[in-house]
């Protein structure tokens, strides 16, 4: 038999979902992680919650279907998309907490560049808004304000993307 394995890796909990080759429920596990309020308005997960929650979640949903991972023929993923990590391209580990798509810490910068006139230019080359709800301005926050990261980034030693990308930059057990 043959498998699919659906991955939700959410704002407030990791998910992963099994169903056979007709596409019925064979079992699901949910797993909640922590989140981090360190501002008003600030929204932060730890990014290793995030990876043990959903590595945590597939491996359950395997073992209690008694199968094997060599069954499984697909696996569809939807994740946090705007959430924002860097991490540190030889260790993998993040050097900041994941900062999450509903934060606003970069609301007075967005206002900033609208202001001055930028947002157009953004629209055109991107489809969007100047809004703290994209990764770029968080991005540019983390560069900003940890300690040295700008620097280390600009000499090619960071990586950055969303919840997704640092999924696939882990190692797995």
């Amino acid at each position: 038999m043959t498998f699919v394995l659906a991955i939700d890796q959410g704002t407030s909990s990791s998910r992963a979902i099994l169903f056979d080759e007709r596409m019925k429920l064979v079992t699901s596990v949910q797993e909640e992680f922590q989140q981090y309020y360190p501002a008003s308005g600030w929204v932060e997960h730890d990014p290793s919650d995030l990876w043990t929650t959903t590595v945590g979640t597939c491996r359950e949903v395997i073992e209690r279907a008694g199968i094997a991972s060599i069954e499984i023929k697909a696996i569809g993923i939807t994740n946090q998309r705007e959430t924002t990590i860097v991490w540190d391209r030889q260790t993998g580990n993040p050097i900041h907490n994941a900062i999450v798509w509903q934060d606003r810490r970069t609301s007075v910068f967005c206002h900033e560049l609208r202001e001055a006139g930028h947002e157009p230019m953004f629209t055109d080359r991107t489809g969007l808004l100047v809004d703290p709800y994209f990764s770029g301005t968080k991005l540019k926050w983390i560069l900003d304000n940890v300690e040295g990261a700008r620097a280390r980034a600009e000499a090619g030693e960071f990586l950055f993307g969303p919840v997704l990308a640092v999924s696939v930059a882990q190692p797995v057990s």
